[in-house]
């Protein structure tokens, strides 16, 4: 955001907090009617949009047996359908040069639990309507971060010691999501040595899915 005014950009938030904005909206993008709504108030005030970032998203550390219903239909509503919300509101604005931006994650290209499922659909998603949106001038740009440190994604703590080599802070990820405005590249990872992982789910699912059942085998069990 602040990277954005510092290039002259006027920045509109939606968020359920505050936010350090040019002007913000309380929204929950989960919420198709309050996405729709807020939407129709941004675009009286500035018919034109050059970018949308859609970046919502909530964690969910569980697998599909452990995770209930309610957790499952929420991280969806939030991480898939909150974009794809967004994305449909804000299209009037939308034109021959705007951008939009999917902070996807590396999670969306492996298979584990809820959040990665969450995020796998968002992944389908940004690379379908950059496929749709191409004939209008509309250029879509998938980023796919690996463990970042956030408020809402602590990940300094779940990994001690010389394991902190996998978490990386905010401002690596707004600097290569500039760089991918700036140079039209469509979909990025950060760091760019996640690419792999993609990979190696792309090429053999099956071998990742054996690995990842022996290793749940040998978890002990809580009682």
């Amino acid at each position: 955001m602040r990277a954005l005014q510092a290039r002259g950009t006027l920045v509109v938030g939606l968020s359920r907090r505050p936010s350090g904005a040019d002007e913000h909206e309380e929204c929950d993008v989960s919420d198709r009617a309050a996405v729709e709504a807020t939407a129709g108030r941004v675009l009286e005030r500035h018919p034109r949009i050059d970018l949308l970032v859609n970046n919502a998203g909530i964690g969910a550390r569980y697998s599909f047996l452990e995770a209930g219903p309610e957790k499952i239909e929420q991280v969806m509503r939030v991480n898939y359908l909150g974009s794809v919300w967004s994305t449909l509101a804000f299209l009037p604005g939308l034109g021959e040069g705007s951008h939009i931006v999917n902070l996807v994650s590396v999670a969306g290209t492996v298979a584990v639990g809820p959040y990665s499922a969450s995020k796998h659909a968002q992944l389908a998603f940004s690379r379908s309507i950059a496929a749709e949106l191409a004939p209008r001038g509309i250029m879509v740009h998938t980023v796919n971060p690996g463990f970042v440190e956030t408020e809402g994604f602590p990940q300094h703590k779940r990994f001690p010691g010389a394991l902190h080599r996998f978490v990386i802070d905010p401002p690596l990820v707004v600097e290569r999501v500039l760089g991918a405005l700036d140079k039209g590249k469509r979909e990025i990872f950060v760091p760019r040595w996640y690419r792999p992982a993609a990979w190696a789910q792309a090429v053999a699912p099956g071998a990742l899915a054996n690995a990842r059942a022996r290793t749940s085998r040998r978890r002990p069990r809580t009682p």
